[in-house]
């Protein structure tokens, strides 16, 4: 490949490749993996992993950043996932990738591979935190860094507020227990440190960034496509057997907030953090 051949380049705006992958980002993992490329450091990598890649974002970016001089590997379980970055990476071009499937408990890589690794909201998804990260240690070479980015505990606050209020008006004391919980098992900065260096990495660097997500009214929130497939479930598990009455409830809540200030407004903690392989 030359190193001049990007000057050959045109899009094809007929072709469906070119359709399925122009507008792909995920608006929820786009705010998270942007924080990460904006930080993570790019001199001298040779060798990176993504863990957690999905359907290919920041994976591609960041095989698109480095260069043809470093090699990308793109890790997860999610058939259909790699399917689409398959599919994505052919149409780009981007000759830097290799995609395997598989978990991060167990990665198919030989011991000191990686002189970076990262994951784009891996956290959140790892069945087992610490065998994931100690994975990640074999398989970084020493002084390797590991960036992780993550949501903090304090997500979606406002809509934690209305739920939270809802459930004391109605006196459920074990639905309001249940919601406790699931805002707790966020991480948070200490949590997220503590695992690093349980696991064999030094953090150096830690970066937080607020971003928002913003509704016309309740409605709106729970229909869109990122609250339906990324949330709701965890919700409604809050009031098991009560969801259709709850919701109903919890809608007109964030109904008055939206007439009460013109948008429903969710504040998103983020955190990039970066670590070395000691």
């Amino acid at each position: 490949m030359s190193e001049l051949d990007f000057l050959d380049f045109e899009a094809d705006f007929s072709s469906p490749r070119v359709a399925q992958t122009y507008d792909e980002l995920p608006l929820w993992s786009a705010m998270f993996g942007l924080l990460l490329v904006d930080e993570v450091p790019l001199t001298g990598v040779r060798t990176a992993l993504d863990v957690a890649c999905g359907t290919g974002f920041p994976l591609i970016e960041l095989a698109e950043r480095l260069g043809s001089r470093a090699h990308v590997h793109g890790l997860d379980p999610w058939t259909a996932g790699l399917a689409r970055a398959a599919d994505k990476i052919a149409s780009r071009a981007t000759s830097n990738i290799t995609l395997h499937e598989g978990g991060a408990a167990a990665m198919p890589f030989d011991d000191g591979t990686f002189d970076l690794i990262v994951s784009n909201l891996g956290l959140n998804n790892f069945d087992d935190r610490v065998a994931a990260i100690r994975e990640c240690r074999r398989a970084a070479k020493l002084g390797a860094v590991i960036a992780l980015t993550t949501n903090l505990q304090g997500h979606a606050a406002e809509f934690y507020a209305a739920f939270e209020q809802l459930l004391i008006d109605l006196g459920d004391q074990e639905a309001l227990r249940r919601l406790d919980e699931h805002v707790r098992h966020r991480s948070t900065i200490a949590s997220v440190r503590q695992l690093l260096e349980g696991g064999g990495f030094s953090v150096r660097r830690v970066v937080e960034r607020t971003g928002v997500l913003r509704f016309a009214d309740g409605a709106a929130l729970f229909n869109h496509h990122l609250i339906k497939i990324g949330f709701l479930d965890a919700w409604k598990k809050v009031v098991p057997g009560r969801e259709a009455t709850t919701f109903a409830a919890l809608q007109r809540r964030l109904d008055e907030i939206a007439r009460a200030v013109g948008e429903v407004r969710l504040t998103i903690p983020m955190a990039y953090i970066e670590a070395t392989a000691v």
